[in-house]
């Protein structure tokens, strides 16, 4: 370290790798921040607390904000909502609320611990303003990753409701970025892909970086001590899906598509995850005479439920592919961390997977019709399991991918230079 290196506020409404998906990106910079020794800060909400204190014991250097009456009320109301409309209504007057108790507090941490930049790591929405500007020091905000929606022939599973207000929403996105300039006023926007880059409101700050979202964890994300060729190939191959159970991630596609594919070549299906979807889903399975119990069973699909991380990730080491025909998937965290294993992906060819997947290390599948996806799905499937070599050759290729472009290691240092240029142009600025 020396005296030229950045100190570092991560403000953000959630770290933690429990809640999932955004809200583990800001412990990920904080974590690796610390081990390196940069003199880096969290801000966050109360909420994380046990998590933060069981992952960092006594670490003085995070600071939250607790819970008010408004949060508790707009969660009561938010919970009662839809997914999509309780996180632009309720969830959205959430996060302001934070970020209005953030932006007092962020102020303070400046002038007390002399921090040179400040990051916003989340939302990720290119359109949501953001209320951290005039802190005292330069704000970096993202990389974000949004500005899309269902494939064509899915445009109708938002409902009336949904489309209006993501309709309104979307056109009052520079309004709003007027009102609560801190994406004007930013030293650094950073965009995962050209789609979130061309999502940002008119107006917002013109320097754009390009930097992917998502990373790996690889003391968690890994095959273990062993060499990918050192593998066993299965008789029986399993395939497995890991996310939330909800309507967007496709899943009862997923399980037509394998009670196709499980007559061509001997298969089983995981479901690790829990959600809204799952009893109807149970429901689906049943009907298609492919439920099971047993999570070794030849031919069924095996619903484990909620898991932890650690054990999530010890069920996609016995894997051999995973399969993830979501229809909304901005990010895809999940595909980085089965490339990190050593195992091929099967995913649909939007959003996300784009971003990550390519012929060497995975199939994708082109978003058509529900018919067209379901037959897809089961062809690439029943190809998978049929080859060994096949999977063998796509896992290694992804290991390497993800050891070239997605460890965390690596996007830190890429972070890194972004903070140390908004320094460096605040300062000159100034």
């Amino acid at each position: 370290m020396t005296g030229d290196e950045p100190r570092v506020l991560i403000a953000a409404e959630h770290a933690s790798a429990r809640f999932g998906g955004e809200a583990a990106l800001p412990l990920h910079y904080f974590r690796v921040l610390r081990s390196r020794g940069v003199p880096v800060w969290l801000l966050t909400h109360a909420r994380t607390r046990e998590e933060m204190v069981a992952l960092f014991p006594d670490e003085q250097r995070i600071h939250y904000i607790e819970d008010t009456a408004w949060h508790r009320a707009m969660w009561q109301i938010g919970r009662r909502l839809p997914d999509q409309i309780s996180y632009f209504t309720t969830g959205f007057l959430s996060r302001l609320s934070t970020q209005l108790a953030q932006r007092r507090r962020a102020r303070r941490l400046v002038r007390e611990h002399g921090i040179t930049v400040v990051h916003q790591p989340m939302p990720v929405s290119p359109r949501e303003p953001s209320m951290l500007y005039d802190l005292g020091a330069p704000v970096v905000i993202g990389p974000m990753n949004g500005g899309m929606d269902y494939p064509p022939a899915f445009r109708r599973n938002r409902g009336p409701a949904e489309r209006t207000l993501l309709g309104l929403g979307r056109r009052a996105a520079s309004l709003l970025n007027r009102l609560m300039p801190g994406k004007r006023r930013a030293a650094t926007l950073l965009v995962a892909n050209l789609r979130t880059r061309q999502a940002l409101p008119a107006g917002v700050c013109t320097h754009v970086v390009e930097l992917v979202e998502n990373g790996v964890d690889l003391r968690l994300w890994n095959a273990a001590d062993l060499e990918i060729s050192d593998l066993p190939a299965s008789e029986v191959v399993t395939f497995a899906f890991m996310g939330r159970l909800v309507d967007w991630k496709a899943v009862d596609l997923l399980l037509r598509a394998f009670a196709q594919a499980r007559t061509r070549a001997p298969m089983r299906l995981w479901i690790l995850g829990d959600g809204a979807e799952r009893s109807s889903l149970e429901g689906l399975a049943a009907e298609l005479q492919i439920a099971g119990t047993d999570d070794t069973a030849e031919g069924r699909v095996h619903f484990a439920g909620w898991m932890p991380q650690a054990v999530c990730a010890q069920r996609l080491r016995q894997a051999d592919c995973l399969v993830l025909p979501s229809l909304l998937e901005c990010g895809g965290a999940v595909v980085l961390e089965a490339m990190s294993m050593g195992k091929p992906v099967i995913a649909t060819a939007w959003g996300g997977p784009l971003d990550y997947l390519d012929p060497s290390c995975g199939v994708l599948v082109a978003p058509g019709s529900r018919a067209d996806m379901v037959d897809r799905f089961a062809a690439a499937m029943a190809a998978m399991a049929a080859s060994a070599p096949l999977r063998l050759r796509m896992g290694r290729a992804g290991l390497v991918k993800i050891k070239q472009q997605f460890d965390w290691e690596l996007k830190v240092d890429r972070m890194m230079a972004v903070y140390r240029d908004a320094a460096t142009r605040h300062a000159t600025r100034g």
